[in-house]
């Protein structure tokens, strides 16, 4: 082998998956962003309401939160090393976002226990792909 990790089907597996589920975060950022009518219907008017009085900064955190784990995830198929810094970057913007909306107080239709379990996978998916990144890394299957 000239000096290359090998790498198992498993790491393709958890890339390919870790794109799948931050590209349904771009989606749901972009729908959103984008005022998609369709997209929106499926949302109760408090949480449109809530997001409307977001100030800019938090919409900016969220773009970070989720295009920085889209670039993860795609840095992780193409084996750079870049990827860890990118899921990094990532849980900066998710930390700011969600650290805003907790303290702003959010409507009741976002504190439900079904949508705080949501909240609580999206961190720990997140956190997941850093720690796997960062073996990755340690492992020099990313370059």
């Amino acid at each position: 082998m000239n000096g290359e990790a090998r790498i198992g089907w498993s790491y393709w597996i958890v890339s390919l998956l870790s794109l799948l589920w931050n590209a349904f975060g771009c989606f749901d950022y972009y729908m959103t962003q984008t005022r998609n009518a369709a997209y929106l219907a499926n949302f109760p008017p408090d949480v449109i309401a809530f997001i409307d009085s977001l100030p800019g900064w938090v919409h900016g955190a969220w773009a970070v939160g989720v295009w920085g784990s889209l670039l993860g995830s795609i840095l992780l198929l193409l084996r750079s090393r870049w990827a860890v810094a990118a899921f990094g970057l990532s849980l900066l913007g998710l930390a700011a976002s969600q650290i805003h909306q907790l303290l702003a107080g959010m409507p009741a239709s976002m504190t439900t226990p079904a949508m705080l379990a949501m909240q609580a996978f999206i961190w720990i998916v997140l956190l997941f792909l850093i720690w796997y990144a960062q073996w990755a890394r340690a492992k020099a299957i990313l370059r």
